[in-house]
């Protein structure tokens, strides 16, 4: 079986290379051409997920508000903390509840993709780590999928698993240059958390943060780097307060699990429900 880091979305480490090796003005082979998508596979995943994510989370709570009116035709680079194993999975949910329509695609490990092949038709394109051949293969997918109307490129680039609360996130350096290139793409900065509640199952919260202008800033790669890395900071530190203060009407529920203990616990509350006329209601709030 695959593990989290080879499959999760990555932002190779370009240092050491040299910067010649990946010029935003060097020409390679194959430019202009996607990789290949099945629409149906995508789909049937998607369901898969959906039911997955239901069994082992209470609820999947986004805010959403600084995405809302997004033009249509406009590329997004997205990029957020690498929290769990599940990100993945909540990306491809996020992906087709909040994009519907766009074109996703992510890099993820060569070996890995070699492997489970069917991942290159759900949008993943293999990334050789820690080579030449490796970052120009990911930069030269990148920026043609950011130069493409309506795409979005999903990336965590810290490369690792990482605390929700390490600050400041330390990036690797693919995204930067990705960022510094001129393009029409939005970069959107997306923090992510998994905590408990009240509930026996935990929540998954998401939020989007303002989406930055690649074309409209200039900048080199290392300034991109501290920029994008404390717009994402400051998104972890408002999601952290609104995990701290439990208030789920900060978020749209978009997946709502199973709620209550279940065994002996909660089937003594359905009787007793029963036995005072009251509709049963399992979450925990409402013993």
């Amino acid at each position: 079986m695959t593990t989290s880091s080879q499959v999760t979305p990555i932002a190779p480490d370009l240092r050491g290379i040299p910067p010649g090796r990946f010029s935003c003005t060097r020409r390679v082979p194959g430019a202009g051409r996607l990789p290949a998508r099945s629409e149906w596979l995508l789909a049937l995943f998607h369901a898969y997920a959906r039911r997955y994510v239901r069994r082992h989370f209470n609820a999947v709570r986004v805010d959403a508000r600084a995405i809302q009116g997004l033009a249509a035709d406009r590329p997004l680079l997205l990029f957020l903390n690498h929290a769990s194993w599940w990100d993945p999975l909540i990306c491809l949910l996020l992906s087709r509840r909040f994009f519907p329509g766009r074109p996703g695609f992510a890099p993820m490990d060569a070996a890995a993709l070699q492997r489970y092949r069917f991942l290159g038709r759900l949008g993943f394109f293999g990334v050789e780590q820690g080579t030449t051949a490796g970052a120009r293969q990911f930069l030269r997918i990148g920026r043609q999928v950011l130069s493409q109307g309506g795409t979005t490129l999903w990336l965590t680039p810290q490369g690792r698993f990482a605390d929700v609360r390490e600050r400041p996130p330390t990036f690797q350096a693919g995204l930067a240059h990705l960022a510094a290139d001129p393009s029409p793409a939005l970069a959107v900065p997306v923090a992510i958390e998994y905590t408990f509640w009240q509930e026996r199952l935990p929540e998954v919260l998401v939020d989007f943060g303002a989406p930055v202008g690649l074309g409209e800033l200039g900048g080199a790669p290392r300034e991109w780097d501290a920029r994008l890395s404390a717009n994402l900071a400051a998104v972890q530190d408002r999601l952290a307060s609104r995990a701290v203060a439990r208030e789920a009407s900060h978020f749209t529920t978009i997946l709502q699990g199973r709620a209550g203990v279940g065994g002996v616990y909660d089937f003594w509350r359905w009787v007793r429900a029963r036995l005072t006329g009251r509709r049963f209601d399992p979450h925990h709030e409402a013993a």
